[in-house]
């Protein structure tokens, strides 16, 4: 029998890959990393706007999530469970340092990304200015606009688990994610306003 792609599973088939793999199915977490590695680091990253404790926070949701021993409550998508754990271990490490630090250099995928060609040096150089754009737009959010759009922009998530997960009333989610949208729409449209918000 031939291993299924991470695609062929649906997204509610992610509590059985949990238990499977806590009945001893190491492919089992192997299928569950691979499906929301890069989602999870992505919105971690944007979030604290710093890679090395973006990296902190993700491996230590991961052992999180191994040694936890509940499962989490049936109504809630195991996404949802993840995306909870690690907006808790950021939030716990900025109550110990004291909230965040400033921002550091561009965030670097390429340990959490698929290989897709070497790009050229103009293409890198681009890349990495439309990131610190990007970062810079994020980082000028309010930061329950910027948690919004990347909990929906990189965990993929439905406007009422953003809800639950953030125990916010819907209204005021969909409210941040607009704000945030038309304030990011707004500066990555013009070069010069984004160039303020990174001075």
């Amino acid at each position: 029998m031939t291993a299924h792609p991470v695609a062929s599973f649906p997204a509610d088939h992610d509590a059985a890959l949990l238990r499977r793999y806590r009945q001893g199915d190491a492919e089992a977490f192997a299928l569950l990393y691979q499906r929301h590695r890069l989602g999870l680091f992505r919105f971690l990253c944007g979030l604290c706007g710093d890679p090395t404790l973006a990296e902190e926070i993700f491996q230590d949701t991961w052992l999180s999530l191994i040694r936890s021993e509940s499962l989490q409550r049936e109504a809630v998508l195991f996404k949802t469970w993840l995306y909870q754990i690690a907006r808790n271990r950021l939030i716990d490490h900025w109550r110990k340092q004291g909230r965040r630090q400033a921002l550091q250099e561009a965030f670097d995928e390429q340990l959490h990304a698929q290989s897709s060609g070497e790009a050229n040096p103009e293409q890198q150089l681009s890349l990495s200015r439309d990131q610190q754009r990007l970062q810079a737009a994020l980082d000028d959010l309010p930061a329950e606009q910027r948690e919004v759009f990347l909990l929906r922009a990189h965990g993929d998530l439905q406007l009422h688990e953003i809800a639950e997960l953030t125990r916010t009333p819907a209204e005021t989610v969909k409210s941040r994610l607009r704000y945030a949208l038309q304030k990011l729409r707004r500066l990555l449209a013009d070069p010069a306003a984004a160039a303020e918000v990174s001075a």
